[in-house]
């Protein structure tokens, strides 16, 4: 799929007619630049209204396409970005049940959804505000999908950090900890070059150590993870002991109803991140789809109204769609100016044949109404 197109039109001269200029334009790009994918744009006859109101519109044109291009260029990463989160395979993206570019190559007028007969600014600000409307549902639903992820990472974060800050609760079991009306268990982080110390030490931190009661329950990459048994009135003068060794004694509770209510949350939280992920995404191939008809129906607008400012009135001009590659573009710019009059083309040039910029460009002003746009 091709993912740069331009939109262009040409004017019709006098003596010709669309039909001749079409034959023309086909011949010369099957000639001169066969592998240039080249069609019909065809656009309905508008409501052309007052000259100062053309004008006024041209001013917005030009931002509105930006604002809408981005609008559907963030739809279609947030797309990506959750088909590879899910591990689903990505697919080309369709608009109406065709392709996007198919959409495109083959577009037709929605008279339905834009009527023929409203004023160009009313068509324009229609799409505005849908878009814009898409656009705020984007970020709400976005931000409740990464609040849920946020909510997950920071306790996978606690049960995959290093044991100096994560969750425990999965390491220790009740039979790891002994818990009397004078004993009392805690649970020593030691480092695992220090652990030889460890075990030669601890016995002699404080006075009321029961010998030997140290048990190693788990180790990473940094730390190791020590049970120590010892009267409960000691704990505090132990945990000083150790701390000056740099052995951290983590603070821990055995609760077997919190541990079923941490469970119980991060089941709930992974299943409302599904929901969450498999919602926005089908609302993403939704909207998507209604961000690109939406676009396709500016940019005839667009190059309606540029055409007519252009080339004056009555409306007499061909629009086309073409694809051609990076190193075929000077050849169909120049195939394109020579199908203009000459002195169309000489009008639109500076004294050394540089080009200038013109209405509404968004790239170098030419003879013809041009305009670039990027599916991706």
């Amino acid at each position: 799929m091709a993912t740069r197109y331009w939109i262009v039109s040409l004017p019709i001269q006098n003596n010709s007619s669309p039909s001749s200029l079409w034959s023309r334009l086909q011949e010369s790009i099957s000639k001169h630049s066969f592998d240039t994918p080249l069609y019909r744009f065809n656009i309905p006859n508008l409501r052309v209204g007052t000259l100062d109101s053309l004008l006024a519109l041209s001013d917005d044109l030009l931002k509105n396409n930006s604002f809408i291009e981005g609008v559907s260029h963030k739809i279609r990463r947030q797309i990506e970005e959750l088909e590879k989160v899910s591990g689903v395979v990505s697919s080309s993206l369709t608009v109406d049940g065709v392709p996007v570019d198919s959409y495109l190559t083959r577009f037709l007028w929605d008279e339905a959804k834009y009527p023929t007969m409203s004023l160009l600014r009313e068509i324009v600000d229609g799409i505005h505000t849908q878009i814009a409307k898409i656009e705020d549902d984007l970020k709400v639903r976005v931000a409740e999908y990464n609040n849920v992820r946020s909510q997950l990472n920071a306790i996978n974060r606690k049960q995959t950090g290093s044991l100096a800050v994560r969750d425990l609760s999965n390491l220790v079991k009740p039979e790891d900890i002994v818990t009397s009306e004078h004993l009392t268990t805690l649970l020593a982080i030691v480092p695992k070059y220090s652990q030889k110390d460890w075990l030669a030490s601890y016995e002699t931190l404080s006075t009321y150590v029961v010998p030997r009661s140290s048990k190693k329950l788990y180790e990473d990459n940094e730390y190791a993870l020590y049970t120590v048994m010892l009267f409960s009135r000691d704990a505090d003068n132990f945990r000083t002991k150790a701390r000056e060794r740099a052995f951290q004694i983590r603070d821990f509770e055995y609760n077997s109803e919190t541990q079923e209510s941490r469970k119980q949350e991060l089941e709930k939280l992974m299943q409302d991140q599904e929901r969450f992920r498999s919602s926005l995404l089908q609302w993403c191939y939704t909207s998507y789809g209604e961000v690109f008809i939406s676009w396709m129906h500016f940019c005839a607008v667009r190059i309606f109204a540029e055409s007519i400012l252009r080339y004056g009135l009555p409306p007499s001009f061909l629009s086309a769609v073409l694809s051609p590659s990076v190193k075929s573009e000077k050849k169909v710019r120049s195939i394109l100016e020579g199908l203009c009059d000459s002195s169309n083309s000489t009008y639109w040039k500076t004294e050394d044949e540089g080009p200038v910029s013109g209405f509404g460009a968004d790239a170098d002003a030419h003879p013809y109404v041009s305009f670039t746009i990027n599916l991706i």
